[in-house]
């Protein structure tokens, strides 16, 4: 276990550092007061700019069996021998049910103002339909005031792959009317909570559940579809969002938003010129095709269903509308570039140019080092589609306590963010992954993306050194 450290020691190494810094300045020298006041803008994000964390439902909660919640499809997959690092499962997880009183204090303490959360559905429905469960939404709605009190705005995402294990007995996504299902579920969520909630994330990252659920099948429900159910189910996800949006605005209180939170394919351009940038607004639309181009365009992309052929999506008449009706905002993870992209004469217009092996990446070999993507990600969502609000809705990296590899991390990254928005790029908020260490899918509990250490065996939190530093981000709206 890595060694923990107090507040008090973090301060301690915080005073250090400016006594060094302070006792560094030569003598006699004079502060400009103008100079450090536009270098302190010239950091700034835009004034009301949202500081948050992040977390999911199956991933912190636990109280798996508890109030009368139902399983879900991650409760069976985690039970199923061999499918997670060392057969970790989410019973008890971070124990949040329980303890979501000193975990809302935890994000006031990193001057977070607010916070995504996902709601459990199967909490909410325990066979994914049918009469509500009131103790179910009894916990959110005890959360929400909790948030509130705070000064916390709220911001729930309706799914975030725990599919109700009745629904998935049934076909799952694979059937329309799950995404019917869905919808009925998000409208009754949005219209008990949307008192305190005024934005609604509908699902998170199609791409990842549609493609690792349900294609190489190493999340749930562990699936390997051939592409003609996996083209139709995906569809089915798809559905499922814009008929939500159609049922939170219908069901809603006056002025609630909604809008996807989707892991876009940014595509950043080799060099900043001309026509790079051009193609990487190409493949950004050709790149995301099947997932965030759908639903910004209402349309799937000839060049889509020219690859899919016979295995294309059946889409009934009304489908489309239905997808692409209009959002309110758009919710992005960004963790790394998609694609470096570079300009080409032959079709479709562009190159993605491949990652060399040396590519430096973070603690995840995954996650390779771009911090450019966060300002091309949201730049070309809004050049691309108009989008008007544009949240961050995930970004971070695993670390260990005295992790000033995710310092480097964040403040290369949200410096490409503060170009963004100084350029003008509408982005509202941004949310940290994660609040806390917590259950990381198939990766179990190995792998630690938190802000705060988590003893699993006692459940105590300790702040990593990384919050201290995303404190005083969110303290001052500005780089630190």
């Amino acid at each position: 276990m890595p060694t923990q450290f107090t507040r008090r020691q973090l301060a301690a190494v915080g005073a250090s550092a400016l006594g060094a810094s302070a006792t560094a300045a030569p003598s006699g020298a004079q502060p400009d007061d103008g100079a450090a006041a536009a270098r302190e803008a010239s950091r700034a994000f835009p004034a009301g700019f949202h500081w948050g964390t992040a977390t999911a439902a199956y991933q912190i909660e636990g109280a798996v069996s508890e109030d009368g919640r139902g399983p879900s499809i991650w409760d069976t997959f985690t039970h199923t021998p061999g499918k997670i690092r060392n057969d970790d499962n989410g019973d008890v997880a971070d124990d949040h049910y329980h303890r979501y009183r000193d975990d809302v204090q935890s994000m006031k303490a990193l001057s977070a103002t607010a916070y995504r959360f996902s709601v459990s559905w199967s909490r909410i429905f325990p066979q994914g339909t049918g009469a509500p469960n009131p103790k179910g939404l009894d916990f959110y709605d005890r959360l929400l005031d909790n948030l509130v009190a705070n000064d916390i705005a709220p911001f729930p995402t309706l799914y975030h792959w725990d599919l109700p294990q009745a629904l998935q007995d049934r076909g799952g996504w694979e059937r329309r009317d799950t995404a019917e299902a869905f919808a009925d579920y998000a409208g009754y969520v949005a219209e008990k909570l949307s008192d305190r909630a005024r934005h609604f994330f509908t699902l998170n990252e199609c791409a990842t559940f549609v493609e690792l659920g349900h294609a190489t099948g190493v999340f749930a429900p562990g699936l390997k579809l051939p592409p003609g159910r996996l083209n139709q189910m995906r569809h089915h996800a798809l559905l499922a969002h814009g008929l939500a949006v159609q049922a939170i605005r219908a069901r809603s209180r006056a002025g609630t938003q909604t809008g996807p939170a989707e892991n876009v394919s940014v595509c950043v351009p080799v060099v900043e010129t001309p026509e790079h940038i051009a193609a990487a607004e190409l493949a950004t639309r050709e790149l995301n095709a099947p997932y965030l181009t759908a639903i910004m365009e209402g349309r799937y992309r000839d060049s889509f269903l020219a690859a899919a052929g016979a295995d294309a999506p059946k889409v009934a008449a009304e489908d489309m509308n239905a997808i692409g009706t209009p959002v309110d905002f758009v919710g992005i993870n960004v963790y790394a570039p998609g694609s470096y992209v570079s300009a080409s004469d032959a079709a479709p217009g562009f190159v993605s140019v491949p990652f060399p092996a040396k590519h430096p990446t973070m603690n995840s070999s995954w996650l390779k080092i771009g911090p450019e993507a966060l300002y091309w990600g949201p730049r070309n969502v809004a050049r691309v589609w108009n989008a008007s609000d544009i949240y961050i809705t995930e970004n971070g990296c695993s670390a260990t306590v005295y992790d000033t590899d995710r310092i480097m991390f964040l403040r290369s990254y949200l410096t490409q963010l503060q170009r963004a928005t100084s350029e003008g790029v509408p982005v509202r908020g941004y949310f940290h992954w994660s609040l806390m260490d917590n259950f990381e899918w198939a990766d179990g509990f190995a792998t630690r993306f938190g802000l705060l250490y988590v003893d699993y065996a006692t459940q105590r939190r300790t702040p990593k050194l990384s919050a201290s530093f995303y404190r005083e981000v969110a303290a001052r709206n500005r780089l630190v």
